[in-house]
C-alpha cells in the first residue's frame, strides 16, 4: 500500500484562525511564513494587524543602514498587502521622519485604518499629512512626536473612542476642537503639554491623563468621567498669575465629575486645586480610590483640598497622600485651630479600610491629618506611614505621638516603616 501523506491541517484553517496566529508572531516572521509551502506563500498578506516594534529591526549599528532597511520593509510589505488593514503601530523604534510615512498613511487612509499608533524616535517632529484627517474609521490613536495641523474642512474622527498625544506640537484652539469634534470619545491622555490652557468638553469621557505644564484646565461636560489623573508641573509665573485670579480651579476641574471613582493627583495637584476659596457641594459618591502626591503641610489651602476631597467621597475605601519632601520636622505648629474648625468630631469614613502615608516628616499638621484619620475610620484595616526624615530620634518621636491616638477601628493595624 502506498504511503500516505499526513493532511496539511493547519494550512487548511479558516483564514480568521490563520490570522490570529499570524499576528502573535512578529512582522518580520509572519511574512517568512510564505516560504512554508505554496498555500502559504500569500497567507500574510490579508492580515488587519501590523504591528513594527524592534523585533523587525535589523541588528546593525550603522543607524541609517536601519532607518532605510526598515521603511524599505515597510513600504514592500505595504504595497503586497491585500484587504483592509484596522490596525497599524509603529511602537519603540528609533525611526525618524521620513517622506515615506506619509505614503504610508495615504495607503492607511484609503484602507479602512481603525487603530493607528505612530511612535517616531528622536530628531525632527513628523508633520502629520492631510491626507490623515481623512481616516474616518478611526476608533483609536496614538501619537509621539508629530505635529497636528487640522484643516479648515475637518469636521473631526466621528468614531474615535481613545486618543493619546505625547509630545504632539498642536495649538490650543485646535486641541480643543479635535476634542470636542469626536463625540464617542471615552479615553483622552496628553503628556508633555507646555503652557496649554485647556478646555474638555466629551460627554462620553471616561478616563483622562494629563500631564504637562497646563496654565489652566477646565472640564466642562464631561459626566460620566470615572478614572482622573493629573501632574500640572507649574512654574512660579503661572501660579502667581492663578493666585490673582478670582475663579476656583477646585470648581473647574472637579465641579463637574460626580461620577468618578479614581482620582490620581501627581505633581502640583493639589496645589492648583488650592487656588481659590469657594467651596463646592458636590458629593462624590463613586469615588473609591484617592493618590494625592507631594501635598504640603505647611499650607492650609492644599491641607483643605484633602480634606475636602475625602469628607466629599462616602464610600471612599483607599487613600494615597505623599508629603512635599521640602519641609522639616521643626516647622512651627502655627493655625493648629484649624482642625477643629475643618474637621468635625462627627466626621465619619464609614468605608475607608487602606491608607497609606508616605515622605511624612512629622510636622504637626501631618500628625494631626493622621490623628483625624484613625479617629473617624471605624472600619480601617490597614494604615503604613513612611517618614522621610533619617533622624531617628525624629521618627521616634513620631512614633510616640501616634500611640496616644484613638483608633475608631479596632481591627486597625499600623505600620511605621521607618527609613534606614
Amino acid at each position: 500500500m502506498d504511503d500516505v501523506l499526513d493532511p496539511d491541517l493547519i494550512s487548511d484553517l479558516p483564514q480568521s484562525i490563520i490570522e490570529t496566529i499570524l499576528i502573535q508572531l512578529p512582522i518580520r516572521d509572519a511574512v517568512r511564513t510564505s516560504i512554508l509551502s505554496r498555500k502559504w506563500r500569500y497567507k500574510w498578506s490579508t492580515i488587519t494587524q501590523l504591528v513594527f516594534d524592534e523585533k523587525c529591526y535589523p541588528t546593525c549599528h550603522d543607524r541609517e543602514l536601519v532607518q532605510k532597511s526598515v521603511v524599505e520593509f515597510i513600504t514592500r510589505l505595504l504595497f503586497l498587502h491585500q484587504g483592509p488593514i484596522h490596525k497599524f503601530q509603529i511602537v519603540n523604534t528609533s525611526l525618524q521622519s521620513c517622506p515615506a510615512i506619509n505614503q504610508w498613511i495615504l495607503f492607511l487612509s484609503r484602507n479602512d485604518i481603525k487603530d493607528l499608533n505612530l511612535e517616531l524616535g528622536e530628531g525632527e517632529f513628523f508633520r502629520m499629512p492631510s491626507c490623515f484627517f481623512g481616516c474616518e474609521k478611526l476608533t483609536r490613536l496614538e501619537l509621539s512626536r508629530c505635529e497636528l495641523y487640522p484643516p479648515a474642512s475637518f469636521k473631526g474622527f466621528l468614531c474615535l473612542k481613545s486618543l493619546n498625544l505625547h509630545q504632539v506640537l498642536i495649538s490650543p484652539e485646535a486641541i480643543e476642537s479635535l476634542i470636542s469634534s469626536c463625540p464617542l470619545l471615552e479615553s483622552l491622555s496628553l503628556s508633555y503639554f507646555d503652557c496649554l490652557a485647556l478646555t474638555v468638553c466629551a460627554p462620553n469621557l471616561k478616563y483622562l491623563c494629563l500631564e504637562g505644564e497646563f496654565t489652566e484646565i477646565c472640564l466642562v461636560d464631561t459626566p460620566l468621567l470615572v478614572e482622573l489623573s493629573v501632574a500640572m508641573y507649574m512654574t512660579d509665573d503661572v501660579a502667581e498669575h492663578m493666585e490673582q485670579s478670582s475663579t476656583c480651579n477646585f470648581v473647574k476641574f472637579l465641579g463637574g465629575v460626580p461620577n468618578l471613582e479614581r482620582l490620581v493627583g501627581l505633581i502640583d495637584f493639589t496645589k492648583y486645586l488650592s487656588i481659590g476659596n469657594e467651596h463646592p457641594a458636590i458629593m462624590y459618591n463613586n469615588l473609591e480610590t484617592i493618590e494625592m502626591y507631594q501635598v504640603s503641610f505647611e499650607d492650609m489651602k492644599e491641607i483643605l483640598v484633602v480634606l475636602r476631597l475625602i469628607t466629599s467621597s462616602p464610600n471612599l475605601k483607599e487613600l494615597h497622600i505623599s508629603g512635599s519632601s521640602n519641609i522639616s520636622a521643626g516647622t512651627y505648629a502655627a493655625g493648629m485651630e484649624f482642625w477643629e474648625k475643618e474637621c468635625p468630631s462627627d466626621s465619619i469614613l464609614s468605608q475607608l479600610k487602606l491608607v497609606k502615608l508616605t515622605e511624612m516628616s512629622g510636622v504637626p499638621h501631618e500628625v494631626e491629618f493622621i490623628k483625624f484619620l484613625l479617629g473617624c475610620s471605624p472600619v480601617l484595616e490597614t494604615m503604613s506611614i513612611i517618614p522621610s526624615m533619617y533622624d531617628l530620634e525624629c521618627q521616634l518621636k513620631m512614633l510616640v505621638e501616634l500611640m496616644k491616638f484613638r483608633r475608631a477601628s479596632t481591627k486597625a493595624e499600623v505600620y511605621f516603616i521607618r527609613g534606614d
